[in-house]
């Protein structure tokens, strides 16, 4: 099995419920990025052992939070000894409008994987387009490069909706089936 570790930061809640519907579709620990951006050293230890890593932040001002940023910036470390070299790394994003600029979230992400020499892994997921779609369908936001919810301002982390939930829990499990073929 891999080891795999989801690494977050959540303003409100709703990045938390994503990245708990995450782990528990990839079989992974949880590890939390603080109001200040930090990350422990218990954290950084556990990012240096895992196989996988996936990203998680919400998206404000067209971008991750400023405490993800942070940890990105503190992740300098581990890049210049190549330490994440082959790892596999995915990300998502929560914001309040259906777009939000969420894919700018997801091509940060993106490209802090690569600085790392990391393998990007996608959703996978075809969206609910058609006609007969539902808000509550799997992927209806409708992403390829992570898994993207969408959760109103004026909403708590209780109201997220299931199928930005189960459209999470599946991206994990997407993650951890392609880090398990290529661990085997």
């Amino acid at each position: 099995m891999a080891n795999i570790k989801v690494v977050f930061h959540s303003g409100y809640g709703h990045t938390l419920r994503m990245a708990e519907a995450v782990a528990d579709g990839a079989g992974a620990a949880l590890i939390a990025i603080d109001k200040e951006g930090n990350l422990n050293e218990a954290g950084w230890a556990a990012l240096a052992a895992a196989d996988a890593i996936i990203l998680g932040s919400p998206t404000y001002m067209g971008s991750v939070s400023w405490q993800f940023k942070k940890f990105a910036d503190a992740s300098s470390k581990p890049w210049f000894s190549q330490q994440w070299k082959d790892k596999l790394f995915a990300g998502f994003t929560n914001s309040a409008t259906m777009n939000g600029d969420k894919l700018s979230t997801l091509h940060y992400m993106f490209t802090l994987a690569m600085q790392h020499s990391g393998i990007w892994v996608g959703t996978g997921m075809m969206p609910s387009n058609a006609k007969a779609a539902q808000r509550n369908d799997i992927n209806y936001v409708g992403s390829f490069s992570g898994a993207m919810a969408q959760s109103p301002s004026d909403s708590s982390p209780d109201e997220m909706l299931p199928g930005d939930l189960e459209t999470a829990r599946l991206f994990g499990k997407r993650v951890a089936d392609t880090a398990a073929r290529l661990k085997g």
